[in-house]
């Protein structure tokens, strides 16, 4: 397997020998190739996970394995795109994604052979020497995915990417983002709020629950790719997601309302975007 999580824990101390747990007993894999993406409340440890897979935190207990070693830091087998991008404002495009390359100590020919590569995939080649600030969200999100690939991760790990695009942006992005993994085969953890986001995306969705998280359900997605939002296999698949999350969503509703408070499950089951963030 190209990621495995076996019975992960995870937990902080809050003070005052307070402990919060916030992952129980994970246990899940993903083949290469493949992308999986990760959907719950808020609060349920998604990202959580990504970064335990990332290196930046390690499980309390219980293994996180990359092709069957333990993984006890960050490595350049795996790489973050973040919600935000995390573009250097001082850079242009081709300085930001050949940052990466040069600090590996690549020749600066080469960099900038493997940047334009890069650029091209996600069809920015021609914005080599603009900055951040001249860019739009979703193009600095697309150069942030090309600063990615250029390393050559064997694991694509994708923290809610396209969280604060607009919908027109993000639908242009989930079609970019299919062509690129058909055509680089990179292994994919996504996260993310968007039930449609993942369902468009995914080869499987993972269910979590709230906290401490626990994978609740697996999906399998069979609509034939590149996938349509609007594939009646998709939102017949969504309406299932969503009558498995009502239960969680409510319990979340509950700590912040107070246990008299019921969600109103019809409204949930019938929103256009199902994104879990606009509801909890």
């Amino acid at each position: 397997m190209k990621v495995s999580l076996k019975e992960v824990n995870k937990s902080f101390q809050k003070g005052k020998g307070e402990t919060l747990e916030v992952l129980d007993d994970i246990d899940f894999n993903i083949s290469e190739g493949e992308f999986v993406s990760l959907i719950g409340p808020s609060g349920c440890g998604k990202s959580t996970i990504l970064k335990l897979v990332a290196g930046l935190d390690a499980p309390t207990s219980g293994e996180v394995l990359m092709n069957g070693r333990t993984v006890t830091g960050p490595g350049t087998d795996r790489v973050v795109v973040f919600q935000e991008g995390g573009l250097f404002p001082w850079m242009t495009v081709i300085e930001n994604v050949t940052y990466g390359l040069l600090r590996k100590k690549m020749s600066k020919e080469e960099a900038h052979e493997k940047a334009m590569e890069g650029l091209r995939m996600v069809h920015l080649a021609n914005f080599t020497g603009s900055y951040p600030h001249e860019l739009s969200g979703g193009m600095k999100q697309r150069v942030a995915i090309a600063r990615a690939l250029v390393m050559d991760p064997d694991v694509l790990l994708m923290d809610e990417p396209f969280a604060a695009l607009d919908e027109q942006t993000r639908l242009v992005l989930h079609k970019e983002l299919q062509r690129i993994w058909q055509d680089t085969g990179k292994t994919i953890l996504f996260i993310t709020h968007n039930i449609r986001e993942a369902l468009t995306l995914s080869d499987r969705v993972l269910l979590m629950s709230t906290r401490p998280g626990a994978v609740k359900r697996e999906f399998t997605v069979q609509a034939a790719r590149p996938r349509d939002p609007a594939d009646s296999n998709v939102v017949d698949l969504e309406r299932r997601v969503m009558e498995e999350l009502e239960e969680e969503m409510e319990k979340v509703l509950k700590e912040e309302f107070g246990d008299d408070y019921h969600l109103e499950k019809s409204r949930v089951r019938d929103s256009d975007h199902s994104d879990m963030g606009s509801h909890i």
